[in-house]
């Protein structure tokens, strides 16, 4: 199978879909890669390094004209549309629920679309969205700290606070892979956290390896609203596979938050869990509503792009190797977990979340390729 690697042009997106070393493995399977010009700079990577293992470095125009299966980290922008044709295999974070534009536009294409996103094992665990979560999750500590100092309209608090001064209180809003990951990350500045999740089995566990460093709180409206008012960093860690996040605080309960706490909308890819939420990116991430500075970058590994770039490729490997010895139709038949990854195909939407987001017809991913 032919395999191209295109250079990312999101705003401010510096990952790479693939490694040399990911690269070297595909081409020892007998596959052609085909790497686009600089693609690999944001990360650090040189097209010596694709080159020296097998990698053939060419143009925009030749990767998306050979390439039988494209991979790529963030979904298709409109001026790759038209690049894309009927049957080519697109293995990248699609995001489709909250984007009908570009739904559409993959339809119309007939697009094979597999979307990391909703890869799903059958413990329900999400493997190659894991990666991304973990760095956004210990990012997004980072960033609410950044952003609560006065320079940058914040509230003028230290997370750990100082001797005989209060630390600042870190409140996460869901208990999966990112909000595990900033709870780890607001630990370790000494804050005072707080992290809300729906299920009890979760919350136990939470609460068990953390040590009872972190007060765990059942999820529910009413106590999202008493608990973000305490709060001078709140974290949305909600995630709904391939689903629109939901929305569980709303734009009076915004205003009741303190002027100058900061809000870090972790599922902005996913539509975020704020009413008041919409996508920044990294030259221009926040924007204030009622007080309250919020941060929703689409994209937020991009910034730390060598360590995601090379995590990301470690998880998603495997299934390329898949996808490309099998071809895909096989490939999903004998692996579940990539048969939920499928979003589109034949011009259908194949994923029922994404269906049911968008208000289209799902049709099975088994009922077009048995």
């Amino acid at each position: 199978m032919i395999i191209g690697i295109p250079k990312e042009i999101k705003e401010d997106e510096y990952r790479v879909s693939l490694t040399p070393a990911g690269a070297a493995e595909l081409i020892a399977d007998g596959h052609t890669v085909l790497v686009e010009e600089n693609a690999g700079q944001g990360s650090g990577i040189t097209e010596d390094q694709y080159e020296a293992v097998g990698a053939r470095v060419t143009t925009r125009q030749e990767v998306f004209e050979r390439g039988e299966m494209i991979i790529k980290v963030k979904e298709p922008l409109a001026e790759e549309y038209d690049l894309l044709w009927e049957d080519q295999i697109l293995y990248t974070y699609l995001h489709l629920a909250p984007a009908p534009q570009l739904t559409e536009a993959l339809l119309r294409r007939k697009v094979v679309g597999i979307a990391y996103e909703t890869v799903q094992l059958e413990d329900g665990s999400l493997p190659l969205l894991i990666p991304m979560s973990e760095v956004a999750g210990r990012m997004s500590v980072n960033q609410g700290a950044k952003y609560l100092e006065r320079v940058n309209g914040g509230r003028g608090i230290l997370l750990g606070g100082v001797p005989g001064v209060d630390p600042g209180h870190v409140v996460i809003i869901g208990g999966g892979v990112v909000g595990t990951n900033a709870a780890k990350m607001a630990v370790g500045t000494g804050a005072r956290v707080t992290l809300l999740d729906t299920s009890l089995t979760r919350l136990r566990y939470l609460d068990d390896i953390f040590g009872g460093r972190v007060k765990t709180i059942m999820s529910n409206k009413l106590n999202i609203l008493e608990f973000i008012q305490t709060a001078d960093v709140v974290v949305g860690a909600v995630l709904l596979p391939g689903a629109k996040a939901p929305k569980l605080i709303t734009r009076d309960m915004l205003s009741r938050m303190k002027p100058g706490s900061v809000v870090v909308d972790v599922g902005i890819d996913q539509g975020g869990i704020f009413e008041t939420s919409r996508p920044t990116t990294h030259s221009d991430p926040i924007f204030e509503v009622d007080g309250v500075i919020h941060y929703c970058v689409a994209n937020m590994p991009g910034a730390l792009a060598r360590t995601s770039t090379y995590a990301l490729t470690n998880a998603t490997l495997p299934y390329a190797r898949e996808l490309a010895d099998k071809g895909f139709k096989k490939a999903l038949r004998e692996n579940p977990a990539l048969q939920h990854g499928m979003n589109l195909c034949e011009g259908h939407i194949t994923h029922p979340a994404v269906a049911e987001a968008l208000g289209r017809e799902y049709v099975p991913a088994d009922k077009l390729f048995t």
